[in-house]
Formats: structure tokens, sequence, C-alpha cells
């Protein structure tokens, strides 16, 4: 890996590997920052949603941008529907995923949150389905046959009070944790003056490349549930 700040080069010559997801291989921790956008901070109006993929050294890996039409992000808020575009360095739209609307209710376990990704888009990859749960959030990471792989467990309280927030990443059965999603911390003014988030994920070198790829659906679909209240339902 060179061009630390820049982007990281492709990896060549890995079989049996959706394109644009051969950087996923060398991969065990991504960070994700949402850019700031001055019109929303200023106005309260949910703007687009753009942010960047990196590595641990810093390298950029992925761009990602939210599509969808500005009543639906101001009228329906934090439970809107969207599709967001993934792309690589060569602008080549390489991840998709789609959040249909619903609820996040436990008075309502019919209609639950969820994320289908693909790779390459058109392609099905796997999905996030919200569970059932009274206290703590709780997700299944589904592979492209609807088989469980992973799970999610996050905290009784969302809140991020000066610290980090952090989902689990569990093992298929739930009782081995593989990883982490974390909210992290961006300080005050961010915080309660913007929606702009930071987030980390850390899972197994090991692990599919279709399932890093829907782990970081999941993170989207995280900040999109618990992270991302505009200045009007606030």
């Amino acid at each position: 890996m060179k061009n630390r700040g820049g982007w990281m080069n492709m990896p060549q010559g890995i079989p049996n590997c959706p394109p644009g997801l051969e950087y996923l291989t060398m991969i065990d921790q991504l960070l994700v920052h949402q850019k700031v956008e001055m019109l929303e901070a200023l106005t309260g109006f949910e703007t687009k949603n753009k942010f960047t993929v990196k590595n641990n050294l810093g390298q950029k890996v992925y761009y990602a941008a939210e599509s969808n039409d500005w009543l639906t992000r101001n009228c329906c808020g934090h439970l809107r529907p969207f599709d967001m575009k993934i792309f690589d360095n060569y602008k080549n739209e390489v991840i998709h995923l789609h959040r249909p609307l619903a609820c996040d209710s436990c008075c309502f376990p019919c209609c639950l949150q969820s994320m289908e990704v693909s790779a390459p888009p058109g392609t099905i990859i796997g999905s996030v389905e919200q569970e059932w749960s009274i206290l703590c959030p709780s997700y299944a990471i589904k592979n492209a046959s609807g088989e469980t792989v992973l799970r999610i467990e996050g905290p009784f309280c969302t809140f991020s009070i000066c610290g980090d927030v952090e989902f689990k990443i569990m093992s298929g059965d739930g009782q081995v944790q593989v990883g982490k999603i974390s909210k992290q911390w961006s300080g005050m003014i961010r915080e309660y003056f913007t929606d702009t988030d930071y987030f980390g994920i850390s899972f197994p070198m090991d692990l599919d490349v279709r399932m890093k790829a829907v782990m970081l659906g999941a993170c989207f679909l995280i900040d999109a549930m618990f992270f991302e209240k505009t200045q009007v339902e606030n």
C-alpha cells in the first residue's frame, strides 16, 4: 500500500471476487467519514449524505453517495428510504445499497428495517435485517442465500454522550464477538449542530469480501437509524 492519504492500490489477481471488492481482501478495518454539509448545518434541511471510506492507513477505499429526493429526506427523516451508491477510485459503482421505507418500532415487528446489498449493482450478495427486540437493537447479516452468517448486537443506549457507541459483530450463533461497528465521538460542535458522523468497522481479515461489503451496508443502516435525526426531529 502506498500514498498515505491518497487512494489505496487495488490488489491484483484475486479469484472469485466481485469487481471492485478486491480492496477488501487486504482489509480488516474500515473508517467511514461523513462529509460536512454547510447548507444542512446552517438551515437544518437534510441534504444527500456523502461519505469517504478509508483503510486504517488513511487511504481512500471507496466514496459513497446517497440517492433520493429532497421531499423524502426532509419528510421521512431518519426512516427515509434511500439508495447508496459506492464508487471506487475509477468512479465505477462497485456496491449498491437499497433501504426500503419501513418503521423501527418494537410495536411493529412485521415491518422492521433492512438493507439489501449488491456487488456489482444488480447482483445481490447479502442483506442486513433488523430483528425484533425490545431493549437492544439486533440485526442478522445474511448472505445471498438468506443464511445468517453474522449478527450485530447494539447497546441499550445509543446516545453518544462524549464517548463512542459500540455495536458488537457476533458469530452466526451469537456466541463469539468477531468485530464491531463503533460510532466515534466527533466533538461537541459536530455532534450537536450537524449529523456528520464518524464510524469504525472491524472484522476478521479472512471474512468473505461479500460479507465485508454487507457489513459496510450495516454501518450505513445503523447510521441512518440512530444518528441521522434531523434538527426538526430533535
